[in-house]
């Protein structure tokens, strides 16, 4: 989708987008009277989630106009995200009406800012757009190939300010689509971490990528241990953005999950849904595609993230349940289950990323456990954390990014369950709470430095379309995780 600001004139040719809160309708200056009056013929209000469609004919014009008006609801209850979704309905209306190039008329509503909103705005007709069709032998195109943002004079500022940063998060989180929507037989380590390196190419940050003898000398033996048993070797991938050399004590660590396949290792899922496994790397793809966001911006900080990319499949050189391995921190772990897989990887991947990399503060992201989903459905991305005010940075980087969070507890009685007597610690804490003890095991290993834990098992992927969304990964994490760092210069 082409993205473009313009100062707005009645003259624009071509047809238009609007939208309307509830509560404005009757003050509303619609660029057209006929516009208004063919939306009162069809009873819309401008409440929330309300699209309308007009089709006329202007004097002197041989050919029909068309309008997309959407509804926002009541100004006292709107929020960037319900910007998106009244967006992402009215662009599928545009699309529904084979409209090719849309002019949406200049934000007026006061209750948000012009920046944020052309931001959103860009956002979803990005995100709109995608398609994951490589593999179909015909693809189908979108009749809604352009979006003109159009402003206001005295608007400029913000709205060219907003139009960029929405294309390169709106693309950062395509970039990690993309990652995420691969089959595991394409997306393997290797291909993960070469992935990683196109993308610092292309974005401004730089790459290092460690293969299994340079992870060895490291000692991230719980790593390895999980990736033991495929032919496609593990690979330790290190993104650097040194936004602030002044400060090089501050740094911001980003640790993502790297599964490219779960198969469950010798603790075997299931048959049904196991295709799905591929979607076990939408951490990392969360933390490639946040990198892009930084560096295209050029935020003003030091950031760094790592991916322990394997794959957990079956073989008789694999780790099996009972085994006690050692972990680069030099704890010891007993492993109670080999799909509880990704937290071993983790636990090396932030003590690497607090020890030799010298974040001062750290953020991992996985899709961790299928109680994430249990406990909080497909809309909610659970946190743990050993920082409030950590947490309530990550609430207002929600806040704009639409990508909803919530802090589960993290009493001391859950630790306890991470705890056995033959080792330091076991790798599942059991059936109850097990999210928390999920995140309780991986804190574990971040050396008391601020940490936030992102299970985003219910909300790297979606079975059905969503309002801005196509089925498929959903590039959760990578607005979030972006606005958290600007949060953080």
């Amino acid at each position: 989708m082409d993205v473009r600001a313009l100062v707005y004139s009645p003259d624009i040719p071509g047809d238009l987008l609007l939208f309307v809160a509830e509560d404005e309708i009757g003050e509303y200056t619609w660029p057209n009277a006929t516009i208004k009056a063919l939306c009162e013929g069809q009873g819309f209000s401008g409440k929330f989630g309300e699209t309308a469609y007009c089709a006329y004919l202007e004097e002197g014009e041989e050919k029909p106009r068309k309008a997309i008006v959407g509804g926002l609801g009541k100004t006292s209850e709107l929020s960037l995200e319900q910007v998106r979704k009244a967006c992402g309905k009215a662009l599928k209306e545009a699309d529904k009406r084979k409209v090719s190039t849309l002019t949406m008329v200049p934000w007026t509503v006061e209750a948000l800012p012009v920046a944020d909103v052309i931001r959103a705005v860009t956002e979803v007709a990005i995100l709109c757009s995608y398609r994951f069709d490589r593999y179909l032998a015909e693809k189908k195109e979108g009749s809604l190939q352009s979006l003109q943002v159009s402003y206001e004079a005295p608007q400029e500022v913000d709205a060219i300010r907003g139009l960029r940063v929405g294309q390169t998060l709106g693309q950062a989180t395509n970039l990690a689509r993309n990652l995420v929507n691969e089959p595991a037989n394409y997306m393997t380590p290797e291909q993960l971490a070469a992935e990683a390196l196109l993308a610092g190419e292309r974005f401004g940050f730089s790459v290092e990528v460690l293969e299994k003898d340079a992870i060895e000398e490291l000692g991230m033996t719980a790593f390895l241990e999980v990736g033991k048993a495929s032919a496609n070797l593990p690979r330790l991938i290190i993104m650097r953005h040194l936004g602030n050399p002044d400060q090089p004590e501050q740094v911001l660590g980003l640790v993502g999950k790297g599964i490219t396949f779960d198969s469950g290792g010798l603790s075997i899922k299931p048959a049904q849904g196991m295709g799905d496994m591929k979607f076990d790397m939408g951490g990392a793809a969360a933390v490639i595609g946040a990198m892009s966001a930084i560096a295209a911006e050029q935020l003003r900080l030091n950031v760094v993230a790592v991916v322990a990319a394997c794959e957990n499949l079956i073989s008789g050189t694999g780790y099996r349940p009972g085994d006690i391995i050692r972990s680069m921190s030099g704890k010891t772990i007993q492993v109670e289950s080999t799909d509880a897989e990704g937290r071993l990887t983790l636990a090396d991947a932030v003590y690497y990323m607090v020890t030799k990399e010298q974040a001062d503060t750290v953020v991992d992201v996985a899709t961790l456990t299928g109680a994430a989903i249990i406990a909080l459905g497909n809309t909610t991305t659970g946190v743990i954390t050993n920082n409030d005010g950590l947490y309530q940075r990550l609430q207002a980087a929600s806040e704009q990014s639409g990508e909803r969070v919530w802090q589960l507890p993290s009493f001391p009685e859950y630790r306890e369950q991470n705890k056995t007597a033959g080792a330091d610690l076991k790798n599942t804490g059991g059936r109850g709470a097990g999210t928390i003890t999920a995140g309780l095991f991986v804190e574990a290993f971040v050396e008391e430095k601020p940490w936030l834990h992102l299970d985003i098992a219910g909300t790297a992927y979606t079975s059905k379309e969503q309002d801005y969304l196509a089925e498929g990964a959903t590039g959760v994490g990578v607005r979030l995780l972006y606005h958290f760092a600007e949060r953080s210069v």
